[in-house]
């Protein structure tokens, strides 16, 4: 829940609220209540303000979880998965686009205008298997070349996961990064 809350909008509205104070404390002649405001109020107003300007909002959900697939988050789900959809479901600051460090490491993104845009994520079952979609705006970077960072894809996000791509439409790229849980030794 807490990470849903813009951090740049609590800091702008208690800034404006405390530095708005502090502007009729000094004019009404309240000492206390205008040092309040100056010293309190402008900083946390400054504050929102330069978070706001490096904001990047959450990723939205494609569509809701299904409670099956819920469960099999809880069980099957690694811990690189799990990262993921925590990241790119919170509002981040300083960065200029989900993933822009991962996308770089494999390759992907040449440079900052040519970087595939994450547009939304979803959370589904592949043949019995936890697995989280990741849907990219691709204007600039074509499916071919994906389809050549498979297999990197695959050992950059860790055991126990395959990578599958999917291109939807000429524009979009579809990344499914399918847990496989590890098999006990009795039963192979």
């Amino acid at each position: 829940m807490l990470r849903r809350i813009s951090l740049a909008v609590v800091g702008l509205v208690v800034g404006g609220v405390l530095t708005i104070v502090g502007f009729a404390a000094y004019f009404l002649d309240y000492s206390t209540l205008n040092l309040i405001g100056f010293f309190y109020g402008i900083p946390l107003l400054l504050g929102g303000l330069a978070l706001k300007a490096s904001e990047l909002e959450p990723v939205p959900l494609m569509e809701p979880t299904p409670p099956a697939v819920l469960e099999l988050r809880q069980t099957q789900a690694t811990p690189t998965q799990t990262q993921i959809l925590k990241d790119v479901t919170r509002f981040r600051y300083g960065q200029e686009a989900h993933l822009d460090d991962s996308l770089a490491h494999l390759g992907l993104s040449p440079t900052d205008d040519e970087r595939p845009i994450l547009r939304g994520v979803r959370e589904t079952e592949v043949d019995g298997a936890y697995t989280l979609v990741l849907n990219f705006e691709s204007l600039l970077v074509p499916f071919e070349t994906w389809k050549t960072k498979q297999e990197k894809m695959t050992t950059f996000f860790g055991p126990h996961v395959k990578v599958g791509l999917d291109n939807p439409d000429p524009d979009r790229v579809e990344v499914a990064i399918i847990s496989t849980p590890e098999t006990p030794a009795s039963e192979t």
